[in-house]
């Protein structure tokens, strides 16, 4: 064991990669320990704060990153500790900002909601990338093409090899195979599968090409429900056996409920505080004024009705006599062309057929 790993390691010069890939698992587990802990209300496990606000881990994890970025940059080469402790900050920085990769992609705290499932995807993608890199597995390479030793550009047939590929790994993407895409840029045979087989019903692929009736979208619906969402459902328990369940409610629909709420509130005082008034009135009044009171609010209301109907019997009395003297007008004028159907002229009338 130790001799492979000197062989494929420490001699292939991975090792600052291995202390990455170590590092960001390490620190990606740990996190996710704290902040269950955190929101199990243990004792001794609190968010961080600055006076009101919560500084969330992200933000450590964006200066470890800059620190490890750029110590690997000043550091020289050949001094292959300080590189590998670079890498390991680097790697801790990554975890933490990676973890809250839906902070960052949605512009809100969604970290324990259905949205923030997103980061976990995140740093599972970061884990494969990085474990394939460790075995050897170069992105976009073929044995035998590359780069010419000669001009040091890139050979023809290798250039339409990595051009192909990169078609074939759009068109995966497209068609809603993200795993394929990613791990086909390592892998080149999935992306031809990708690329062959037929799009996610909910993908940019079907919706551009698929008709509503078409077999390939009834097959695309049958493998979705078939094979695609008993995997979907066993990465989800596998992400929330890692990283804790992610069904609380969002923090904006929290927030809206709040308002709504809160309006609610201010309506029932008002309309509270205007009966306890009313009451108050009618009480310190006498019953002659109460009455009067009464009948004068009727009145008002009887009064805006009796408008409110003449109004609409003078708009219709209008509108009767205007269409009545435009009926007159054309009467007294008479057509100016042929008379119309089923009408003739007067007997012994000449030229036009005006009134007589």
């Amino acid at each position: 064991m130790i001799e492979m790993f000197e062989e494929r390691i420490v001699e292939a010069g991975r090792l600052p990669l291995f202390g990455f890939f170590v590092a960001f698992m390490i620190t990606f587990v740990l996190t996710r320990v704290n902040v269950r802990l955190i929101r199990s209300n243990v004792r001794w496990f609190r968010n961080v704060t600055a006076g009101d606000v919560h500084i969330h881990h992200v933000v450590f994890g964006v200066v470890l990153m800059l620190a490890g970025g750029v110590a690997s940059l000043a550091i020289p080469e050949g001094n292959v500790g300080f590189s590998l402790a670079a890498a390991v900050v680097f790697g801790m920085g990554s975890a933490l900002v990676l973890d809250e990769f839906a902070l960052i992609l949605h512009l809100s705290d969604v970290y324990w909601t259905e949205k923030g499932r997103a980061s976990v995807d995140a740093v599972f993608v970061a884990i494969a990338v990085t474990g394939l890199l460790l075995l050897g597995i170069h992105p976009l390479s073929y044995v035998g093409f590359g780069i010419d030793p000669g001009s040091g550009s890139l050979g023809r047939l290798y250039a339409a090899y990595l051009a192909v590929n990169l078609v074939l790994a759009v068109v995966t993407l497209l068609k809603g195979k993200i795993w394929t895409g990613l791990i086909g840029l390592f892998v080149p045979a999935l992306l031809v599968i990708g690329a062959i087989r037929v799009a996610r019903p909910a993908s940019p692929w079907s919706r551009w090409r698929y008709d509503d009736a078409s077999r390939r979208l009834q097959r695309a619906v049958r493998r979705e429900k078939t094979y695609r969402r008993p995997l979907i459902r066993g990465k989800i328990w596998v992400q929330e056996f890692i990283a804790g369940r992610h069904d609380l409610i969002p923090p904006e629909l929290l927030q809206r409920r709040s308002e709504a709420a809160e309006r609610a509130r201010r309506r029932r005082l008002a309309r509270a505080q205007r009966r306890a008034e009313a009451r108050a009135e009618r009480r310190g009044a006498s019953p002659a004024q109460r009455r009067a009171s009464a009948w004068a609010e009727r009145r008002a209301e009887a009064r805006a009705r009796r408008g409110a109907l003449s109004r609409t019997r003078s708009g219709s009395a209008s509108r009767m006599r205007t269409r009545a003297a435009s009926r007159r007008r054309a009467r007294d004028t008479g057509p100016e062309d042929d008379p119309p159907p089923g009408r003739r002229p007067r007997a012994g009338a000449s030229g036009g057929t005006g009134t007589g």
